[in-house]
Protein backbone atom coordinates (compact mmCIF):
# COMPACT_ATOMS: atom_id res chain seq x y z
CA UNK A 1 0.00 0.00 0.00
CA UNK A 2 2.72 2.58 1.00
CA UNK A 3 4.27 1.58 -2.67
CA UNK A 4 0.75 2.40 -4.30
CA UNK A 5 0.23 5.35 -2.19
CA UNK A 6 3.88 6.98 -3.56
CA UNK A 7 3.77 5.67 -6.85
CA UNK A 8 0.26 7.09 -7.45
CA UNK A 9 1.13 10.34 -6.74
CA UNK A 10 4.54 10.08 -8.85
CA UNK A 11 2.63 8.59 -12.14
CA UNK A 12 -0.43 10.31 -12.21
CA UNK A 13 -0.23 13.96 -10.87
CA UNK A 14 4.22 14.68 -11.90
CA UNK A 15 2.55 16.30 -15.52
CA UNK A 16 0.12 18.20 -13.55
CA UNK A 17 2.91 19.37 -11.00
CA UNK A 18 5.55 19.96 -13.33
CA UNK A 19 3.21 21.63 -15.98
CA UNK A 20 0.30 23.35 -14.00
CA UNK A 21 2.42 24.12 -10.69
CA UNK A 22 5.51 24.91 -11.99
CA UNK A 23 4.64 25.74 -15.52
CA UNK A 24 7.52 23.75 -17.23
CA UNK A 25 6.88 22.21 -20.35
CA UNK A 26 7.03 18.46 -21.58
CA UNK A 27 10.85 18.34 -21.41
CA UNK A 28 10.58 19.10 -17.05
CA UNK A 29 8.26 16.10 -17.51
CA UNK A 30 9.96 13.63 -18.77
CA UNK A 31 13.25 14.28 -16.71
CA UNK A 32 11.03 14.30 -13.68
CA UNK A 33 9.82 10.91 -14.77
CA UNK A 34 13.23 9.67 -15.31
CA UNK A 35 14.13 10.83 -12.00
CA UNK A 36 12.25 8.33 -10.53
CA UNK A 37 13.25 5.93 -12.85
CA UNK A 38 16.98 6.53 -11.72
CA UNK A 39 15.94 6.03 -8.29
CA UNK A 40 14.54 2.88 -8.94
CA UNK A 41 17.43 1.08 -11.46
CA UNK A 42 20.05 2.31 -8.90
CA UNK A 43 18.35 0.24 -6.07
CA UNK A 44 17.43 -2.56 -8.22
CA UNK A 45 20.97 -2.92 -9.87
CA UNK A 46 22.60 -2.67 -6.06
CA UNK A 47 20.28 -4.31 -3.95
CA UNK A 48 20.47 -7.93 -4.76
CA UNK A 49 24.38 -8.13 -3.93
CA UNK A 50 23.05 -6.61 -0.52
CA UNK A 51 20.61 -9.36 0.22
CA UNK A 52 22.87 -11.69 0.12
CA UNK A 53 24.12 -10.65 3.37
CA UNK A 54 20.84 -8.82 4.61
CA UNK A 55 17.20 -9.98 5.51
CA UNK A 56 14.85 -8.50 3.66
CA UNK A 57 13.03 -6.60 6.19
CA UNK A 58 15.02 -3.35 6.82
CA UNK A 59 15.45 -2.29 3.33
CA UNK A 60 11.84 -3.04 2.80
CA UNK A 61 10.94 -1.01 6.02
CA UNK A 62 13.86 1.86 5.09
CA UNK A 63 11.89 1.97 1.83
CA UNK A 64 8.65 2.82 3.16
CA UNK A 65 10.65 5.69 5.07
CA UNK A 66 11.68 6.87 2.08
CA UNK A 67 8.70 7.28 0.12
CA UNK A 68 6.66 8.67 2.94
CA UNK A 69 9.68 10.70 3.68
CA UNK A 70 9.73 12.58 0.01
CA UNK A 71 5.81 12.34 0.02
CA UNK A 72 5.75 14.87 2.86
CA UNK A 73 8.17 16.42 1.81
CA UNK A 74 6.22 17.40 -1.07
CA UNK A 75 4.86 19.74 1.22
CA UNK A 76 6.58 22.55 1.08
CA UNK A 77 6.07 22.94 -2.60
CA UNK A 78 9.45 21.95 -3.97
CA UNK A 79 10.82 23.90 -7.23
CA UNK A 80 12.34 21.53 -9.92
CA UNK A 81 15.83 20.67 -8.43
CA UNK A 82 14.08 19.79 -5.07
CA UNK A 83 11.06 17.92 -7.07
CA UNK A 84 13.82 15.54 -9.28
CA UNK A 85 15.56 14.87 -5.89
CA UNK A 86 12.17 13.87 -4.20
CA UNK A 87 11.45 11.61 -7.06
CA UNK A 88 14.65 10.06 -7.13
CA UNK A 89 14.32 9.08 -3.29
CA UNK A 90 10.50 7.98 -4.04
CA UNK A 91 11.80 5.42 -6.77
CA UNK A 92 14.72 4.28 -4.88
CA UNK A 93 12.27 3.49 -2.13
CA UNK A 94 9.92 1.57 -4.22
CA UNK A 95 12.70 -0.49 -5.61
CA UNK A 96 13.35 -1.12 -1.77
CA UNK A 97 10.29 -2.34 -1.46
CA UNK A 98 9.68 -4.56 -4.61
CA UNK A 99 12.93 -5.64 -5.56
CA UNK A 100 13.25 -8.20 -2.17
CA UNK A 101 9.26 -9.19 -2.20
CA UNK A 102 10.00 -12.17 -4.89
CA UNK A 103 13.01 -13.64 -2.74
CA UNK A 104 10.78 -13.16 0.46
CA UNK A 105 7.84 -14.95 -1.29
CA UNK A 106 9.64 -17.77 -2.55
CA UNK A 107 11.29 -18.42 0.45
CA UNK A 108 7.56 -18.42 2.47
CA UNK A 109 6.14 -21.21 0.82
CA UNK A 110 6.83 -24.83 -0.93
CA UNK A 111 7.78 -24.37 -4.44
CA UNK A 112 4.26 -26.16 -5.42
CA UNK A 113 2.67 -23.40 -3.58
CA UNK A 114 4.35 -20.62 -5.29
CA UNK A 115 2.00 -19.82 -8.22
CA UNK A 116 -0.82 -19.47 -5.81
CA UNK A 117 1.30 -17.07 -2.97
CA UNK A 118 2.79 -14.56 -6.12
CA UNK A 119 -0.86 -14.72 -7.68
CA UNK A 120 -2.54 -13.71 -4.61
CA UNK A 121 0.41 -10.84 -3.99
CA UNK A 122 -0.53 -9.96 -7.18
CA UNK A 123 -4.29 -9.29 -6.86
CA UNK A 124 -3.51 -7.68 -3.57
CA UNK A 125 -0.86 -5.37 -4.41
CA UNK A 126 -2.96 -4.46 -7.84
CA UNK A 127 -5.86 -3.92 -5.22
CA UNK A 128 -4.14 -1.47 -3.51
CA UNK A 129 -2.80 0.67 -6.37
CA UNK A 130 -7.39 0.27 -7.62
CA UNK A 131 -7.58 2.45 -4.57
CA UNK A 132 -4.23 4.34 -4.49
CA UNK A 133 -4.73 5.76 -8.48
CA UNK A 134 -8.23 7.28 -8.46
CA UNK A 135 -7.79 8.90 -5.14
CA UNK A 136 -4.25 10.60 -6.84
CA UNK A 137 -6.53 12.04 -9.62
CA UNK A 138 -9.10 12.89 -7.51
CA UNK A 139 -7.59 15.00 -4.90
CA UNK A 140 -4.97 16.37 -7.12
CA UNK A 141 -7.49 17.52 -9.04
CA UNK A 142 -9.90 18.65 -6.53
CA UNK A 143 -7.86 19.56 -3.67
CA UNK A 144 -4.41 20.79 -5.21
CA UNK A 145 -1.10 18.91 -4.80
CA UNK A 146 -0.23 20.18 -1.23
CA UNK A 147 -3.48 18.03 0.25
CA UNK A 148 -2.85 15.12 -2.38
CA UNK A 149 0.38 14.95 -0.74
CA UNK A 150 -0.55 15.49 2.81
CA UNK A 151 -2.73 12.12 2.10
CA UNK A 152 -0.87 9.91 0.16
CA UNK A 153 1.92 10.55 2.99
CA UNK A 154 -0.10 9.48 6.04
CA UNK A 155 -1.33 6.39 4.14
CA UNK A 156 2.32 5.57 3.07
CA UNK A 157 3.57 6.31 6.68
CA UNK A 158 0.50 4.39 8.03
CA UNK A 159 0.90 1.40 5.72
CA UNK A 160 4.73 1.30 6.50
CA UNK A 161 4.05 1.45 10.33
CA UNK A 162 1.51 -1.14 9.88
CA UNK A 163 4.67 -3.26 8.03
CA UNK A 164 6.68 -2.96 10.71
CA UNK A 165 4.43 -3.72 13.54
CA UNK A 166 3.02 -6.60 11.72
CA UNK A 167 6.33 -8.24 10.64
CA UNK A 168 8.37 -9.53 13.44
CA UNK A 169 11.87 -7.68 13.87
CA UNK A 170 13.35 -11.75 14.68
CA UNK A 171 12.04 -13.69 12.59
CA UNK A 172 14.41 -16.32 11.49
CA UNK A 173 14.03 -18.42 8.09
CA UNK A 174 15.10 -21.82 10.00
CA UNK A 175 12.56 -22.69 12.89
CA UNK A 176 13.17 -25.42 15.95
CA UNK A 177 9.63 -26.93 16.17
CA UNK A 178 7.46 -30.02 17.06
CA UNK A 179 5.80 -32.34 15.14
CA UNK A 180 2.62 -33.98 16.14
CA UNK A 181 1.83 -37.43 15.42
CA UNK A 182 -0.74 -37.85 12.88
CA UNK A 183 -1.55 -40.48 9.70
CA UNK A 184 -2.68 -38.55 6.30
CA UNK A 185 -1.89 -39.15 2.36
CA UNK A 186 -0.73 -36.71 0.14
CA UNK A 187 1.64 -36.74 -3.12
CA UNK A 188 5.17 -36.67 -1.49
CA UNK A 189 8.68 -37.88 -2.33
CA UNK A 190 10.95 -39.04 0.67
CA UNK A 191 12.24 -36.40 2.54
CA UNK A 192 13.40 -35.39 5.78
CA UNK A 193 9.48 -35.98 6.69
CA UNK A 194 8.73 -38.71 5.09
CA UNK A 195 10.57 -41.92 5.57
CA UNK A 196 8.77 -44.75 5.72
CA UNK A 197 8.57 -47.97 4.72
CA UNK A 198 6.74 -49.07 1.87
CA UNK A 199 4.89 -52.45 0.58
CA UNK A 200 5.62 -52.16 -3.54
CA UNK A 201 2.41 -51.09 -4.84
CA UNK A 202 3.01 -47.39 -3.79
CA UNK A 203 4.48 -46.23 -7.47
CA UNK A 204 7.37 -44.15 -8.28
CA UNK A 205 8.23 -40.80 -6.92
CA UNK A 206 6.06 -38.90 -5.71
CA UNK A 207 3.28 -40.96 -4.62
CA UNK A 208 0.63 -40.77 -2.45
CA UNK A 209 -0.76 -42.74 0.32
CA UNK A 210 -1.76 -42.97 3.84
CA UNK A 211 1.44 -42.60 6.25
CA UNK A 212 2.11 -42.30 9.34
CA UNK A 213 4.28 -39.04 11.26
CA UNK A 214 5.77 -39.71 14.85
CA UNK A 215 6.17 -37.12 16.85
CA UNK A 216 9.45 -35.63 16.79
CA UNK A 217 11.23 -32.22 16.92
CA UNK A 218 13.19 -30.68 14.62
CA UNK A 219 14.80 -27.34 12.75
CA UNK A 220 14.61 -26.61 9.10
CA UNK A 221 13.14 -23.48 6.92
CA UNK A 222 9.71 -23.06 8.40
CA UNK A 223 6.73 -22.68 5.77
CA UNK A 224 3.33 -23.13 6.47
CA UNK A 225 2.42 -26.45 4.72
CA UNK A 226 0.74 -29.86 4.79
CA UNK A 227 3.12 -30.80 7.93
CA UNK A 228 3.25 -26.89 9.36
CA UNK A 229 -0.28 -25.65 9.41
CA UNK A 230 0.58 -23.28 12.59
CA UNK A 231 3.02 -21.61 13.25
CA UNK A 232 4.73 -22.20 16.06
CA UNK A 233 5.29 -20.23 19.08
CA UNK A 234 9.35 -19.26 20.15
Amino acid sequence: MAVAAAGAMQIVNTVVYVRSQLGLGDTAVAIAFAAAGGGSMVVALTLPRVLDRLPQRPPMLLGGVLMTASLFLGLLEPNYGALLALWFVLGAGTSLVLTPAGRLLKQSCREQDRPALFSAQFSLSHGCWLVAYPLAGWLGAGAGMTTTFAVLGVIAFASTIAAAAVWPSDDPLVLEHDHRAQTHGHLHCHDEHHQHEHEGWEGPEPHAHPHFHRLGRHRHAFVIDPHHAIWPSR
